[in-house]
């Protein structure tokens, strides 16, 4: 059992990226002792699979960092990683919460030497990079991971592999023994900041995802243009490494639609041009197709659609693609629609097909009767009349990394209040 004193004046952020990240530290920086726990082994959530993010197009090292060296110089935050909310009862100002805490088999006497790694010969598929490539059972999660620790797959801990990993291990960092605990919180407020999953785009079973090795989703994508990706910044075909020629981009790639995900999730369409980018920059002679019901680019980010409109190598045609099929011999894809605006039939041949996925919120899926809402969508309802938890970012609505920032900022001054008002 991990000793984590908290009390009522305490808040609990469930969920390590941008949003639980900063309602944590806004709620720290005002003077609360805050915990703050993330299912995954880094903190960072989605923000750090990305190459770049809007608005200013740059890199997220550059705002995670900043964030990651404010945790370090505040000690009202505690974080804990590889770490998910078991549990939850009570009323707002006195909440009692278990977390689970799943062995990571390595301890905090890791230097990230890379000892583990370098005798590990059984390997995994990647999830930082969504399957596209393989890994270690013992790994680094990415290069950039915080905290800086590896992790050993549980595959391999009681097998010849996990002891060749101990045996090399000159820190006494590796604990094959480490087994699941758990351990009991006192809170006052909840902020749940636990993101979102990209839709299945196997669902979309007419699409062949999953099927056809060419059709890849927009995350993968960003993962693939990525300097430290599967392909190290190189967008290739994963059927053969070749480069495209061409590719297509397609729209709400099950959104919008009541059999799959009948909402849109707004920030698609910008992924999509943003993607346009990537290859043009990369691949200045390939030709980009883009297929839309409508393309959703607010405020000053139509700007950004008005300059990708004026390449001449990408091409916009509204259309919903009903079909692809696989030349199983070239790995080719054609694409079968209609184009809504002339009415003409469209059968078109690409090298890679990329989908536009929308977003699914990280609903509370705990055996307890809490007293929050939902809308239709499953997003979290921060209603006036159920205080004492409170959704943030994505889990309240499809947002960017900005706005999901400033949704945080709302969610910690929430939380705050409730503390206040016992």
């Amino acid at each position: 059992m991990a000793d984590v004193q908290t009390t009522n004046q305490s808040i609990l952020v469930v969920g390590g990226g941008m949003s639980g990240i900063t309602a944590a530290l806004e709620a720290a920086e005002a003077g609360y002792d805050v915990v703050l726990v993330e299912k995954n082994p880094y903190l960072g959530g989605r923000v750090t699979q990305l190459y770049q993010y809007f608005p200013k197009l740059c890199p997220p090292n550059c705002g995670l960092e900043i964030n990651f060296r404010r945790m370090r110089e505040n000690s009202k935050v505690r974080f804990f990683t590889m770490a998910e909310v078991a549990s939850i009862s009570g009323q707002e100002g006195d909440y009692d919460v278990t977390v689970k805490l799943p062995p990571r088999y390595v301890n905090e006497k890791c230097t990230c030497c890379g000892k583990c790694a370098e005798v590990c010969e059984v390997e995994i598929d990647n999830p930082f990079n969504y399957g596209m490539d393989k890994i270690k059972a013992a790994y680094l999660p990415h290069e950039f991971a915080f905290p800086m620790r590896y992790v050993l797959d549980p595959s391999i801990t009681g097998t010849d592999e996990g002891k060749k990993c101990l045996d090399a291990c000159e820190y006494g960092a590796i604990d094959l023994e480490m087994e699941e605990t758990f351990f009991d919180l006192k809170v006052g407020a909840i902020v749940w900041a636990a993101g979102w999953d990209p839709y299945d785009a196997a669902k979309v079973d007419y699409y062949g995802f999953g099927e056809y090795k060419n059709v890849i989703t927009n995350v993968m994508m960003e993962r693939m243009a990525a300097p430290n990706g599967p392909t190290e910044g190189k967008i290739l075909r994963p059927s053969d490494k070749k480069e495209p020629k061409n590719i297509a981009f397609i729209q709400c790639a099950g959104s919008r639609d009541e059999n799959y995900l009948p909402y849109c999730s707004g920030i698609c369409c910008l992924a999509s041009l943003k993607h346009s980018t990537y290859v043009r920059e990369l691949y200045p002679d390939c030709d980009v197709t883009i297929f839309f019901i409508d393309i959703r680019a607010l405020d000053r980010l139509e700007d950004f659609y008005v300059k990708v409109q004026e390449d001449e190598k990408v091409t916009f045609i509204k259309s919903k693609i009903a079909n692809i099929t696989e030349d199983e011999e070239t790995g080719g894809l054609l694409l079968e629609g209609e184009n809504t605006r002339t009415g003409e039939q469209i059968l078109m041949n690409f090298d890679m097909v990329v989908l536009a996925t929308g977003m699914v919120p990280n609903k509370i899926e705990i055996d307890a009767a809490l007293d929050v809402s939902y809308d239709e969508y499953g997003f979290l309802i921060n209603d006036p009349e159920k205080t004492g938890i409170y959704g943030a970012g994505c889990v309240r609505r499809p947002t960017d990394v900005a706005s999901s920032v400033q949704d945080a900022t709302a969610g910690a001054l929430k939380a705050i209040q409730s503390i206040a008002r016992r």
